[in-house]
């Protein structure tokens, strides 16, 4: 039960985010159908000094996969097909489709390899590039396990889905949103992204460098297809989340398929969070919640339902790094009336630079058993170079840290700290990484 809708509470949180420098975007709050928050914070364009809206359109990312997974429901509705045939039945061509049910691949047990974890991605990323090609890059890849298995996340199930929903509708994927989602919704500012499209009211994508921002990479939109490819606002959205109370776009027998606990995900600590179609399903707050995430190139975003409460958070942000889970679970923190951090500007302090050379080392997960196979080998590296220390996980950008006291450091590319600690010989054995609400624990493996 909300405790009190507190907008003033929220603004202040929000408003504190905007200063840290670690968030821009736009939000909105949606408690039992009234509008408790829709605002913008920051810039949409900061070269043209255009502030973000409630109008303002961001590319959605992963929050496209339940629009995906609604075409699936919606086209089974039509007696079109069923989720649990084969994807061979639709696309008699596809390597092992006999093996691998649409069930499968809507819920990410189906085994395809993750496209965008390839490692010509950053470079095909940029090209424009048609479904059928899209699909060939992977489909003649070995399965990583036998299909139902286990859950691994792929964005290439999702586009397989894309052709799908294509192949069974003689329509193109663009084209079966529109006409059975948005136009029913009033969702008028919302559309598959395309490069060549004059968009009013679109949002740049930025990426921080620690001391302001840059333009993010370019991708050109094909790519993410039904993984990623939408377009909407926080209006839109709304829109989107109430209709999933009625029968509008998707019946019951649907809506219920699509928030069913099929898989359970790994997870850093033993949660309860299992994935859906198109959906993960989790407890927050100690209440059943629904959402899903989405990141690309200088977008993240983060769309949450509180169903029995009828609470919709909606968080899209222009700003890669944005910590746009955190800041929804904190909002709902402040409706709940339960504690949450309020967000904090941090300041660098001078010390000596000989202190640095302790922390130098390799670090590992501490609880790798429990996480996903492609973390479990992470290495995270701390270096030092002449009066600076740095880190960097295994497969990503070094990265500055700056202290905040002997032990404690802080990233200002992203709303994250770490604080090392000492054995009883005085030697460094772990740090805790505090990121997203979240401590997690990497123990020291060598120098």
């Amino acid at each position: 039960m909300v405790q009190g809708k507190n907008y003033s509470e929220i603004e202040a949180y929000l408003q504190a985010y905007l200063e840290t420098g670690y968030f821009m975007g736009s939000i909105l709050v949606d408690c039992a159908g009234e509008i408790l928050l829709s605002k913008g914070y920051g810039m949409a364009n900061l070269e043209h000094n255009i502030p973000n809206k409630p109008q303002t359109k961001f590319r959605l990312a992963s929050v496209t996969k339940q629009f995906t997974a609604a075409s699936l429901l919606k086209l089974q509705e039509q007696n079109l097909l069923k989720v649990n045939n084969s994807l061979a039945t639709y696309l008699p061509n596809y390597p092992h489709g006999e093996q691998i049910t649409i069930h499968q691949l809507l819920n990410h047990t189906a085994g395809i390899p993750n496209y965008t974890s390839f490692d010509d991605y950053q470079t095909k990323k940029r090209l424009a590039t048609k479904l059928d090609d899209l699909i060939a890059w992977f489909s003649d890849r070995p399965l990583e396990f036998t299909p139902g298995d286990r859950f691994s996340y792929s964005n290439s199930g999702y586009v397989v889905l894309a052709k799908i929903i294509e192949s069974v509708s003689n329509q193109s994927y663009a084209n079966y949103l529109q006409q059975y989602i948005f136009n029913p919704l009033g969702m008028n500012d919302s559309g598959y992204d395309r490069q060549e499209t004059i968009l009013k009211n679109r949002a740049s994508g930025y990426v921080s460098t620690g001391e302001g921002y840059q333009n993010a990479e370019y991708i050109d939109m094909s790519v993410p297809s039904g993984a990623g490819g939408i377009y909407s606002t926080v209006e839109d959205l709304s829109k989107w989340t109430r209709s999933l109370y009625t029968d509008v776009v998707l019946n019951q027998s649907s809506r219920n398929t699509m928030f069913a606990s099929t898989v359970k995900v790994p997870t850093e600590e033993d949660e309860q969070a299992y994935y859906g179609y198109g959906w993960f399903i989790d407890i927050q707050h100690d209440l059943d919640r629904i959402s899903h995430d989405g990141g690309i190139d200088g977008f993240r975003t983060h769309l949450a339902r509180y169903p029995n409460e009828q609470i919709a958070i909606i968080v899209l942000s222009n700003l890669a790094t944005s910590p746009v889970a955190k800041i929804g679970r904190d909002i709902a923190a402040i409706l709940l009336g339960k504690s949450y951090e309020l967000p904090q500007k941090r300041e660098a302090i001078d010390l000596d630079p000989s202190i640095y050379q302790a922390y130098v080392g390799q670090y590992k997960f501490a609880e790798a058993n429990s996480l996903p196979p492609s973390a479990k080998d992470i290495i995270f590296k701390v270096t030092i170079d002449s009066q600076s220390i740095f880190t960097q996980f295994t497969g990503q950008k070094v990265v500055e840290i700056f202290p905040e006291s002997p032990n404690k450091f802080f990233l200002k590319v992203v709303d994250a700290q770490l604080t090392f600690f000492a054995n009883d010989d005085g030697q460094v054995s772990h740090i805790i990484l505090h990121q997203n609400g979240r401590d997690t624990r990497l123990n020291k493996i060598k120098k």
